[in-house]
């Protein structure tokens, strides 16, 4: 037992006051808790409760990655905010949330059955690739961004600087500055820039294994980056993900790729709040950046096991951060022609 934190039986008698002090469970009934696997950041649980089935979030002091990584546990609350603003937007692109705590920082919504509700990432690596659900991904963000952009009330609700720079800035940028001292000068003015551009409200987290593919399409998860920052920052992020797949998911390399396009052209087609040109070039010089932290940032990419394919991303996203591109197509064309044939 780690000193300082509570024993199982203690947490679990805890876990079950919380569900208790938000009116979820009666006094004297019993829950059961699963944890669930995934996260690195929270601790997530499917707890079954007499009649129904809810998921229970609790956000760590200390994520769980290789190197020293502590963020404010007070990300929970702009989590469930970022939901309540999305819902607004996209009702069927969040959760429902059911209730939420200070003490400990914690947050109940809707279970998504997996059954229906599979996780994108795991279709992804499955190869179960449809560019058609990426372009709703792309249209779903957009709106987001679109119904938020120059809003004054969502920017003071969302003014998380520090949080996101402990979520964002210095384990993507800083600490990938620092693995290639040569291109730092560059890194650490995408950081300042990311920094100090305040347009939208930003997801932070808008990667595959945090997106579900519903029924009635993308349903986003895991907004504890919560941000009113660049716009950019978030599309970057997702089309990051889907290149590093096309390494690794060699027999769906076209489809990805077609997934790469219509995600960014989906979202472009919202994109009114600014001249495209200048967000697509913001978009475009992340892209390599980001890249190049999910191998040496803090929190790599698990699925790029061969040293190989990580010293191939590296070759690529150091060439384009050198060299940067003014376009995502540039970016992907780039990404296309490193590609083993």
């Amino acid at each position: 037992m780690v000193p300082g934190r509570p024993s199982a039986r203690e947490d679990a008698a805890g876990l079950d006051d919380a569900l208790r002090r938000l009116g979820l469970l009666e006094p004297g009934a019993s829950a059961r808790w699963t944890a669930l696997s995934g996260g690195v950041s929270s601790d997530i649980w499917r707890v079954e409760l007499p009649g129904r089935t809810v998921c229970v979030k609790r956000a760590r002091p200390v994520l769980a990655v290789a190197a020293e990584w502590r963020a404010p546990v007070e990300r929970s609350g702009y989590e469930v905010a970022w939901f309540e603003v999305a819902r607004e937007v996209c009702p069927d692109a969040v959760p429902r949330v059911l209730g939420r705590l200070e003490q400990p920082y914690l947050f109940a919504m809707d279970y998504l059955d997996p059954s229906a509700f599979p996780v994108w990432k795991r279709e992804l690596l499955a190869g179960r690739v449809e560019a058609a659900f990426a372009g709703r991904v792309g249209r779903a963000l957009g709106d987001i961004h679109a119904a938020t952009a120059k809003r004054s009330a969502v920017a003071e609700r969302f003014a998380t600087d520090a949080l996101f720079h402990s979520l964002r800035i210095e384990p993507y940028f800083h600490a990938t500055a620092a693995a290639h001292p040569d291109l730092a000068p560059r890194l650490e003015a995408l950081a300042a820039r990311t920094a100090a551009t305040r347009i939208a409200l930003v997801h932070g987290d808008v990667s595959p294994k945090n997106l579900l593919v519903g029924p009635k399409g993308p349903v986003f998860l895991d907004a504890e980056c919560a941000w009113y920052g660049d716009p950019a920052f978030d599309v970057a992020f997702c089309l990051t993900h889907l290149l590093l797949k096309s390494r690794c998911v060699p027999g769906e390399r076209a489809a990805l790729l077609r997934s790469f396009d219509a995600l960014a052209a989906a979202h472009a087609a919202c994109v009114a709040w600014e001249p495209r040109a200048g967000f697509e070039a913001r978009a475009a010089t992340l892209l390599p950046a980001l890249l190049l932290a999910r191998v040496d940032g803090k929190s790599p990419v698990e699925y790029l096991e061969a040293d190989a394919d990580r010293d191939a991303v590296r070759r690529v996203a150091r060439e384009l951060v050198g060299d940067p591109r003014d376009t995502v197509a540039a970016v992907r064309a780039a990404w296309e022609g490193s590609l083993p044939q």
